[in-house]
């Protein structure tokens, strides 16, 4: 049984919470939910009943459940969600808008290179990528940026060592090891 995942993200100035969690192989699913304040705006279960069996089951249902929270994240920041966060009362800003005349030129900056240097080593050519094709509308818009927290995982059901005795592993290696030396 895994932990879980939770983040806080803000998206176009509000607040979710993405949670995960594992319940376990007596209920074998992951449940991933999207919630702004305590209204859950999209949820995901998936069961993985099919692959008890397989080897080192632990690592492959953190590795789903990694996948699911992933997920729901780009879901969140790819706006599939906006229509229902507006529908349950829940406001986003909307994206700023800059129009092309507002928007300064891009300048390439300038480098200082002793004239010497210059005549020795030929500067790189630039690499050009494609300009992505875009309507007037998309490219006078410019998103928020998205911003994830990650919040510290703690397991609940793990007692953490409080004092210096050491751990069962330990001792059963100084046992197998005694008297090597």
């Amino acid at each position: 049984m895994i932990v879980g995942f939770n983040h806080n993200i803000t998206y176009r100035g509000s607040g979710f919470h993405v949670q995960t969690e594992d319940s376990g192989i007596k209920k074998p699913q992951l449940i991933t939910l999207l919630y702004n304040g305590g209204i859950i705006i999209s949820s995901q279960k998936t069961t993985y009943a099919d692959i008890l069996k397989v080897d080192d089951l632990d690592k492959v249902v953190e590795e789903l459940a990694k996948e699911q929270h992933k997920g729901m994240l780009r879901r969140l920041t790819k706006g599939e969600f906006d229509e229902r966060i507006v529908a349950l009362g829940i406001s986003l800003a909307a994206p700023a808008i800059q129009s092309a005349a507002q928007t300064p030129p891009l300048q390439p900056e300038a480098k200082s290179v002793p004239e010497s240097a210059s005549k020795l080593v030929a500067e790189p050519e630039p690499v050009v990528e494609p300009a992505e094709v875009k309507s007037p509308v998309e490219a006078a818009i410019q998103v928020e940026p998205t911003i994830i927290v990650e919040e510290p995982i703690i397991d609940k059901f793990k007692s953490h060592k409080i004092s210096n005795e050491p751990s069962l592993d330990e001792l059963i290696y100084a046992y197998l090891t005694a008297g090597q030396g």
